[in-house]
């Protein structure tokens, strides 16, 4: 039998808002997403465990119905709609429209009428009807073949009301539901009960006189105070009774025939998952469904050979001339890793397995010359860690010639995830399944089923990576990313191979002792706490006893309003202690800082590996703006500027045989691209004479002498002027400022005035971008930008930002990695044993060999002050010290 899943989005969305926090859901560009995930992540769970033939999801256009009309106050109760909802069912229908499924709304009409029509056109097909909705008017439509999911709490838990849950729960069946609900009233939707009526009540009544119409034609029957009651407010609840029930024939535009399931698109899935970010949801949704409108014509083919022992030479010989992808079979990590076998393949599927530790000498040999020739191409994907295997296993690694997974993101910047697997059905439309053919074993009886197993699939993953190869080149080439990739992207993996495999040494006996430090600062600060208001039970990591403290025991001022009360979160708190100076806040927000800095102590302890040197992990694909990321530890979310920063920073400490750590960064780069970008003359004049920028600008913004220029004006140029390369509005700037909005809007137009190259550029740019669909760096990176010509208001106004800050922060990142190469090779090349240790942020951490100071110093000067030219000076600044808090300058 066909079953039809019909779901209210406004109302699922609203509690799936409410039930996950807003401030753990958002983009990096402040897009909150919360009510959306919550939403879709039930919506794959209900079709998992459904498995409906036909889907569609009803909303509200708006509270103007044929309700509202009859009575002006129906709804009205109901609190404005948050400001972190806004902008979220629009993006909850392209979600839909991604997943092909069909959403209806209606001018006049409730969502839970076009649920109640096509519930009923359903049962006249003959259908199974679900329902899945937190209205309880849609219990009314309950019947033996039609069942409501109805939410519990949020939306993960759904409760299964049938007749029988029906009856059991109120005392009436389903059919007589909505009589019920119009003597008790229903406080959602502003319609009031018969004061002194409640459920218990009106189901008696109900069940002596029949129904609603019964009670009514025996109300002078009806004693008592609740009779009188309902006497008094009959009208009341013959209005109720109008306004409930559901209409069951609007007229909508599609009917069941046309809902049904169908194929998802995916690439619009990927597209939009991609911008929301949503990278844990979408793994859900393709392992729990294996079908998506895509052509998969099958398997990646491979005509494959596990070689024996002697035949690596010449299968190298006959099938290596031309370009070959490469699988690395084995482990790496933490700057180390080990290799146990090869997947060779060429383009037309010819494939072979090595097994390494069964190499012979001569296999080896011709194995070790075709890795290390630079003229022999290879192609391999997500390559930093391949490589990190191969030169921990002796194995030289040169010509890589295609890296898909950059590739990939070069063409695509904002996707979240590079999956080869995933890239082989998006651009090849084939999957990984491979052939069910067993590839040949040339003798080798000894290998075993797993080994035959890992095999095949390292072939089938090399064979599929060198097809991806052609497809994703000529893609870069259309976006102009080649020389990019070929220039900074693909030397950069080799550069970061041998940064994470020498990793930074540490002082573990330092880190053990500050960890005890702020483990006491921790229990120092909840004391403080405690004593405060005088309660030693209070759990500080607890937002629900907070906020019984915070706004009922000691009454302060509410913050933001949340589903389960009003908001904890750090800048909401932070906002509070401004306002109030209350001690409690005061130890409490010391808590959390001293709680985050000693996770991030203990986090660095537990990455220490055998060799007392912490070894980072650099990810080239995660920011679209090009910059690097660190993980497994961050290191690059350790504080600058504060002194427990400092503090952590002394604990990297220059290594044995070595003589100094040195830390080159460059000063003020954003503002030194803006300024190039921007042609303004005002900006260059500053760079050129060696002037405090922000002095410079803060006279020119101000009208007064450069020495006039209080610390407090500098301080107001400085957040607007970086601000700006960051797209930060007026609003953000009055709120990082503490000023008002029309002062923030007053003081970026004084701005403007004085340099209007900056406005011109910074107008130029949106333009630009909204014409063309992308920015571009000053090497040419690429980012789209879809949403700049959305309707969606809030989806705008955020690609704006991001148009903003793209080509800034982009240039500074791809800087940044030229920066690092040059000085990489420039080391090699003098044949020096100083080594790059660490990339952050614009910084680069460099271990000194002993006497070998005063050249590296010459060398990364001349190095990174080369790296592009522009039409400002880059101004390097370089400090030496036995540890990285003693190397800052």
């Amino acid at each position: 039998m066909s079953r039809l899943l019909l779901l209210d989005g406004h109302s699922l969305a609203y509690r799936a808002f409410f039930a996950l926090p807003a401030e753990n859901f958002s983009t990096s560009t402040g897009q909150h997403t919360n009510g959306v995930y919550g939403f879709v992540a039930m919506l794959i769970n209900v079709l998992r465990d459904e498995d409906p033939t036909h889907v569609a999801v009803a909303f509200d256009v708006s509270r103007a119905t044929f309700r509202s009309e009859e009575y002006a106050e129906y709804k009205a109760g109901r609190s404005a709609t948050p400001d972190a909802f806004a902008g979220q069912i629009p993006l909850l229908q392209e979600v839909l429209d991604a997943l092909n499924i069909t959403h209806v709304q209606l001018e006049g009409y409730e969502a839970d009428d076009i649920i109640a029509t096509l519930a009923t056109q359903g049962r006249e097909a003959g259908m199974d009807v679900l329902i899945c909705s937190g209205d309880r008017d849609t219990l009314q439509l309950i019947d033996e073949h039609s069942t409501v999911l109805y939410p519990k709490k949020g939306v993960s838990d759904l409760a299964r009301m049938t007749p029988a849950a029906v009856t059991e729960k109120y005392g009436v069946g389903p059919e007589r539901y909505s009589d019920l609900a119009a003597l008790v009233g229903e406080a959602s939707d502003n319609l009031p009960g018969v004061p002194g009526v409640g459920p218990k009540t009106a189901a008696k009544w109900i069940n002596a006189h029949g129904d609603l119409q019964g009670i009514v034609a025996a109300v002078d029957q009806i004693g008592g105070k609740a009779g009188q009651s309902l006497r008094d407010n009959l009208d009341q609840v013959l209005r109720n009774r109008r306004l409930n029930a559901l209409v069951r024939d609007t007229p909508i535009p599609v009917g069941v025939a046309d809902v049904e399931r169908r194929e998802w698109d995916r690439e619009k899935v990927h597209t939009l998952f991609d911008s929301l970010e949503f990278r844990v949801l979408r793994d859900r949704l393709f392992s729990t469904f294996d079908t998506a409108e895509t052509e998969v014509s099958g398997g990646i083919e491979v005509d494959g050979t596990v070689l024996a022992e002697g035949e690596v030479a010449g299968w190298l010989a006959e099938h290596a001339s031309g370009r070959l992808g490469v699988d690395v079979v084995g482990e790496w990590g933490r700057g180390t890793g080990e290799v146990t076998g090869l997947g060779l393949a060429t383009v037309d599927g010819t494939a072979a397995f090595v097994s390494v530790p069964r190499l012979d000498a001569a296999d080896e040999s011709a194995l070790r010359d075709w890795l290390a020739d630079e003229a022999r191409p290879k192609v391999l994907h997500d390559a930093k860690g391949p490589l990190l295997a191969l030169t921990a296993s002796g194995l030289p690694l040169d010509g890589l010639a295609v890296d898909t997974a950059i590739a990939a993101y070069l063409v695509r910047p904002d996707q979240r995830s590079y999956d080869l697997a995933d890239l082989s059905v998006r651009h090849l439309g084939r999957d990984l399944a491979g052939g069910d053919e067993e590839p040949q074993d040339q003798g080798m009886l000894d290998f075993s089923a797993d080994d035959a197993e890992a095999g095949r699939e390292a072939m089938v993953r090399a064979a599929a990576a060198v097809e991806l190869a052609e497809v994703l080149e000529a893609q870069v080439e259309e976006t102009g990313g080649t020389e990019l990739m070929r220039a900074v992207e693909l030397p950069v993996v080799g550069v970061l191979a041998q940064m994470e495999t020498a990793g930074i040494a540490v002082d573990r006996a330092a880190l053990d002792g500050l960890e005890s430090d702020f483990a006491g600062k921790v229990a120092a600060a909840q004391a403080d706490a405690w004593a405060a208001i005088g309660d030693e039970q209070i759990n500080l990591g607890s937002p629900k006893q907070l906020q019984a403290v915070l706004f009922d025991t000691l009454g302060l001022p509410k913050t933001r309003k949340t589903k389960t009360g009003y908001t904890t979160d750090a800048d909401a708190l932070a906002d509070l202690y401004a306002k109030t100076e209350h001690p409690f806040l005061e130890a409490l927000l010391r808590h959390r800082d001293a709680t985050r800095l000693r996770v991030t102590v203990e986090g660095l302890i537990k990455s220490i590996a055998d060799d007392e040197r912490i070894h980072t992990t650099y990810q080239q694909t995660i920011a679209a703006t090009g910059r690097l990321s660190s993980t497994d530890p961050n290191l690059q979310n350790i504080p600058i500027r504060t002194e427990e920063g400092r503090r952590i920073r002394e604990v990297f400490v220059v290594g044995p045989q070595y003589e100094t750590l040195m830390s080159a960064d460059y000063s003020q780069i954003e503002m030194r691209v803006m300024a190039h970008l921007s042609g303004d003359e005002g900006l260059i004049e500053a760079f050129r004479t060696g002037e405090d920028l922000h002095r410079f600008v803060g006279a020119r913004v101000f009208s007064v002498a450069p020495d006039e220029v209080s610390p407090e004006m500098r301080s107001k140029v400085k957040a607007m002027s970086y601000g700006l390369a960051y797209g930060l509005s007026a609003f953000g700037l009055s709120k990082q400022l503490g000023i008002s909005t029309g002062e923030a809007s007053g003081l970026m137009e004084e701005y403007f005035e004085r340099f209007g190259g900056v406005r011109d550029y910074l107008e130029e740019i949106v333009d630009r971008a909204r014409a063309t669909g992308y920015t571009e760096t000053m090497l040419g990176r690429r980012r789209y930008l879809p949403d700049l010509n959305s309707d969606n208001r809030q989806r705008r106004q955020m690609a704006e930002r991001m148009a903003l800050n793209a080509p800034i922060q982009g240039s500074a990142a791809d800087i940044m990695k030229l920066a690092m190469l040059r000085v990489d090779k420039a080391l090699t090349r003098a044949a020096l044993n100083s080594r790059v240790l660490l990339q952050v942020h614009d910084e680069l951490v460099i271990e000194i060999a002993s006497g070998e100071a005063e050249k590296v110093e010459e060398l990364v000067r001349a190095e990174m002050g080369a790296a592009v030219e522009m039409d400002v000076p880059l101004d390097v600044s370089i400090g030496l010290g036995d540890s990285w808090h003693d190397a800052a300058h």
